[in-house]
């Protein structure tokens, strides 16, 4: 793969200053050392994965990124893909807030955020939840 002069200054502006995350720099730096163009200078795989501490495997995905997707896509994350849907609405909310005010089954001294979360399936206000689900709701809250 080959660089332009400009895509080269662009990487390399990246590396010395501004903030970005460390997938920008190491992408960045991959690119630079893969670089077969007059600009570069040819550095081979293995070293290239001594030094960065990446597989061989990684360098190919991100060269085939550059060829594939372009000289963006490379040094720029991808937006997250993946939407989830809340299961915790507000109606849910006030009924787990009044089941933690409430007082805890028999044999426990209080709830806990398992506790809860099974309580919560057990009287069919949800499918399923996660105890971290119910952390979040209540820390929301206080």
């Amino acid at each position: 793969m080959t660089l332009t002069q400009e895509e080269r200054e662009e990487l390399e502006g990246i590396i010395s200053k501004g903030k970005h995350s460390s997938q920008v720099y190491r992408n960045a730096y991959m690119l630079l050392n893969c670089d077969e163009g007059k600009y570069g200078d040819k550095i081979t795989g293995k070293e290239i994965c001594r030094v960065l501490k990446v597989s061989m495997r990684m360098i190919d995905r991100v060269k085939k990124r550059f060829v594939e997707e372009g000289f963006e896509a490379c040094v720029k994350r991808r937006p997250a893909s993946r939407t989830r849907e809340r299961k915790a609405d507000g109606e849910l909310e006030a009924r787990l807030i009044a089941l933690s005010c409430s007082k805890p089954p028999k044999g426990y001294g209080k709830w806990t955020l398992r506790l809860l979360a099974d309580k919560l399936v057990e009287l069919n206000y949800v499918d399923s939840i996660c105890h971290e689900t119910v952390r979040k709701v209540l820390k929301k809250t206080n």
